[in-house]
């Protein structure tokens, strides 16, 4: 009852809509009726006549009469026009000569000053409900009625299925009648020399919404007589179901993409729409390489990028459903369709396309590439498909993609797949996996079964991948290297990383991690392969020898597989020290070649050292550090790199310049700085450079190092500006002061920690927390004046007073109490006094240096300070200090007030003569 009132309302408003369209279309017909009549009695006014006007030689009725004709608009013969009326009359005015004076509605003697102002808004208005108009009665009125069809196909089978008119076997045939009569309808109507008679409603394409309906209808019947009734078996339902699929495809070719994509649609879903209870794969696969090949032919006609990327995402669907769900999948069949659809790709799809040379590619082969790639994947890590560690099959379908995308350079998505599924595997990170871990160590399948450990086919397996990427990327880097320079970046990146991370994982699995001078020889004939191969590229450049993107990721890739030989090579001191004169290479080659990447290669060995210090800052290990000072690993471990990051610096400035010495300018300051920080740290802590527990020696030179960190970036930035380096220098600054608060204060101070400041007098854990990070941040202070904003100057020179306060007061904490000086030792009186003195002493310090410097900041500190001491010495040495001492107390704290007034007023009295 619901179905039924639902397609009664849906013919109901079609004949409504039709109804009030024919309404309009008669109304536009009458007032473009009107309009000529208009133009036609216009030529003559009645308040001139013909005869008088030839009489005086004023006019000349001929010609008017014939413009007036000429521009009177022709007789609609359709019931629509395909011009709106504001186009009509701009034509209409267009004709009219300006020379020539036109009686009628145009005169501008004659015309009513309200005519040209009405009437824009009643053709804007008429324009706006002719194009409301169109859309309900054309496209909206066409699309409503397919559907109503479709629909009313299926209704009528429920029908006659509730009211038991007919048995099954007369409706279903009534359903096929129906479907059938309407693609022939829809055939017929398109062969009659059926036109869009409006513009711009193409998508209104009556036969094509026809022929969708009736296809809709066929679908449903076969389907119902399959599965619903049983009247015929699953090899015919296959068949005729993927006929109909393939028809419609087909029919698409003069019906348009929106039918293609309802006969993909269907075909794709037939082998889930027909159950059998002994299905074969072969039968699916073959199927669908059929429907993927058809539509891949009128894809490629038509040039419907859609319809092709969709067949592919369908088919690889259903390829990756059967490895997932298959009890017992048939390899041979997955690579068949694997196969099938690289070779649709290839072959159909771009079989006619000529190859462009620039930059781009085929996105519908993004498509292809993942669904084959994760294939790939599956076939290398799931047991089933790799009986005893074999990842054959999967090695077969990565290299098949790398052909392929060699094959059509526009498939370079191929590629990207390819080589992100090889890494993926090599590196394991869908575990488990077959290639690049020890499998030993408790893997197991997707299947809950344990996978066996690598063999000798997958070494093999590895080097072979390893050398056809490396093969194909250098190859095509340079084929396209003059033409196409992201294409060629694109092949030089995969032919370089998938090398790379294949030996990585060799070595991880098969190698001695402790030191392997087999893999290191393999590491440094990368090594030799990248730099030739960069080269080799760069000769192919236009112009040549320019060291674009490909080289640079050859001559990267090479000074990765140089990092690897020396880790692979050496001990943790050996390659830290050699990693760090490595530098110098890239620097030298510069003499020889321009290439910008050499510059960054010597960067990125700084970043490599600094990351290997971080990992491990005693450079070979704490057991092995000896306790001697200075003469240890950790002189030629920082020095080295500083040294070798210095000359680099220095050869760069003589070549390449730019960025890359400067950052090399910055790194030989950053590891000489380093290398005193760690030797006094060492010589400090007796040998021990790093421990569990953080401690306020260790935090005191990580803020020296930031603050002499800031100092470089401004010192870089003056010689060559940039935004980067201003932010970052100024960054650095307000990172050290938010450690100096939050460590130095208060989480690792020496009150709370109670942490020992040293036997040494002077120069012990005191002087480096504070005093030198004072020293550093007052200088930091001073050098960023007017090279940084005036609040960044101002908030480095109150730390640094802070940092000077500090150590000013627990240096006399020190004297009165020792090496420890935490807060539950208490006060004395003595001690208490002399905070108050040394308070007033270092206040009177900053009002001289703020006078001196004209620092209006350390003006602002100095009274702070002095109000600090006399709050102090009024609240608490009045109750705490008793006889003389706080008689002094009090009396020093008057005179250095005193004394501050008359420095004031004297101050004050200069300047006013001075203004005199």
């Amino acid at each position: 009852m619901f179905e039924s009132l639902i397609g009664l309302v849906a013919i109901i408003a079609l004949f409504v809509i039709i109804s009030r369209q024919q309404s309009r279309i008669g109304l536009i017909e009458r007032e473009l009726g009107a309009l000529r009549s208009l133009v036609l009695s216009g030529a003559m006014p009645p308040t001139v006549k013909p005869e008088q006007d030839a009489a005086e030689g004023k006019a000349d009725t001929a010609p008017v009469t014939a413009h007036a004709a000429d521009i009177a608009p022709p007789v609609v013969s359709e019931p629509a026009t395909s011009e709106p009326v504001p186009a009509l009359i701009q034509a209409t005015e267009a004709e009219i000569p300006a020379e020539e004076s036109v009686p009628g509605p145009w005169s501008a003697a004659e015309a009513t000053p309200k005519t040209p102002e009405a009437a824009p808004a009643v053709v804007a208005k008429a324009a706006r409900q002719s194009d409301v108009e169109t859309a309900l009665g054309t496209r909206w009125a066409v699309w409503v009625g397919g559907i109503a069809l479709a629909l009313g196909g299926l209704f009528l089978i429920r029908y006659t299925i509730e009211a038991g008119i007919f048995g099954p076997g007369v409706r279903l045939t009534m359903a096929a009648v129906l479907g059938l009569v309407l693609v022939a309808g829809g055939e017929f109507i398109r062969r009659t020399g059926f036109k869009v008679p409006v513009q711009g409603v193409a998508g209104a394409y009556i036969p094509a919404i026809l022929t969708a309906a009736g296809a809709f209808i066929l679908f449903g019947t076969v389907y119902a007589a399959h599965g619903i009734y049983g009247f015929i078996g699953p090899a015919l339902a296959f068949t005729l179901l993927g006929a109909i699929g393939v028809a419609t495809l087909a029919a698409a070719l003069v019906h348009g993409q929106a039918l293609a994509g309802i006969g993909l649609v269907g075909a794709m879903a037939t082998p889930a729409l027909v159950a059998s209870t002994a299905p074969n794969v072969w039968a699916l696969f073959g199927y669908l390489a059929i429907v993927l090949a058809a539509t891949g032919v009128i894809a490629r006609v038509r040039d419907w990028k859609a319809l092709m990327a969709a067949a592919f995402f369908g088919t690889g669907i259903w390829t990756i459903l059967y490895m997932t769900d298959a009890p017992g999948a048939n390899l041979s069949a997955i690579l068949f369709i694997d196969a099938v659809t690289l070779a649709v790709l290839a072959f159909v799809w771009l079989g006619s396309r000529g190859e462009i040379a620039k930059d781009g590619f085929d996105w519908p082969s993004i498509v292809p590439g993942a669904f084959v790639a994760f294939s790939a994947l599956g076939l290398s890590v799931d047991s089933t498909f790799v009986p005893a560690g074999d990842a054959l099959p999967g090695a077969l379908v990565l290299v098949a993609l790398v052909a392929t995308a060699l094959y059509r350079p526009r498939t370079v998505p191929l590629l990207h797949a390819a080589g992100l599924v090889t890494v993926m595997i090599h590196l394991g990170i869908i575990p488990p996996t077959t290639i690049g871990s020890d499998l030993s160590q408790g893997n197991f399948g997707f299947d809950g079964l344990p996978v066996a450990t690598g063999n000798a086919l997958t070494l093999r397996i590895g080097i072979g991948l390893g050398l056809v990427f490396i093969a194909a990327g250098l190859w095509a880097a340079r084929r396209f290297a003059a033409s196409a320079r992201i294409r060629a970046a694109c092949w030089a990146a995969w032919g370089i990383v998938a090398p790379l991370v294949i030996l990585l994982a060799l070595w991880f699995t098969y190698g001695n991690l402790d030191r392997d001078f087999a893999y290191a020889a393999v590491a440094a004939l990368l090594v030799v392969v990248f730099a030739a191969g960069g080269e080799w590229i760069a000769r192919a450049e236009e112009p040549p020898l320019k060291g674009g993107m490909a080289v640079s990721f050859a001559l990267g890739g090479a000074a990765v597989a140089g990092l690897l030989m020396l880790h692979m090579a050496f001990d943790s001191g050996w390659t830290t020290i050699l990693l760090g004169a490595a530098a110098i290479v890239p620097a030298l080659a510069t003499r020889w070649r321009s290439y910008p990447v050499l510059g960054w290669i010597s960067v990125a060995a700084v970043v490599a050292v600094l990351g290997r210090v971080a990992f491990d800052p005693t450079i070979v290990g704490a057991e092995f550090l000896s306790t001697t000072p200075v003469f240890n690993w950790l002189l030629p471990g920082y020095g080295v790199p500083a040294l070798a990051f210095g000359f680099a610096a220095w050869q760069l400035a003589r070549t390449t310049s730019g960025r890359p010495r400067l950052a090399m300018e910055a790194a030989a300051a950053l590891f000489a700085l380093l290398t005193l920080a760690m030797l006094v740290r060492h010589a400090m802590h007796g040998g021990v450079i790093n421990s569990d527990a953080p401690t306020l020696a260790e935090q005191a030179i990580y803020t020296l190092i930031a603050f002499g960190a800031g100092a470089i970036l401004i010192a870089i930035d003056r010689r060559s500006p940039s935004s980067v380096l201003r932010y970052g220098s100024m960054a650095v600054g307000v990172v050290s002061v938010a450690f100096v608060a939050i460590q130095h204060f208060l989480v690792l101070n020496p009150l709370f920690t109670d942490e020992s400041t040293g036997r040494i007098p002077v120069f012990n854990l005191l002087f480096l927390a504070y005093l030198l990070p004072a020293v550093a941040a007052a200088g930091l202070a001073l050098y960023s004046r007017g090279k940084r904003p005036k609040w960044y100057s101002a908030m480095l020179a109150l730390v640094a007073a802070l940092l000077a306060f500090a150590y000013a007061t627990l240096s006399v904490r020190r004297l009165f109490k020792g090496e420890f000086i935490g807060l539950w030792s208490g006060l004395g009186q003595l001690e208490t006094y002399t905070y108050s003195a040394l308070w007033l002493a270092i206040g009177v310090a900053l009002l001289t240096a703020g006078v001196w410097l004209k620092s209006q900041v350390l003006r602002i500190a100095s009274a702070a300070l002095i109000a600090i001491a006399v709050l102090k010495v009024f609240l608490f040495d009045m109750s705490e200090l008793e006889g003389v001492l706080r008689a002094l107390s009090f009396i020093g704290l008057g005179a250095v007030l005193i004394g501050i007034g008359l420095f004031y007023q004297r101050l004050l009295t200069r300047a006013a003569k001075e203004k005199g």
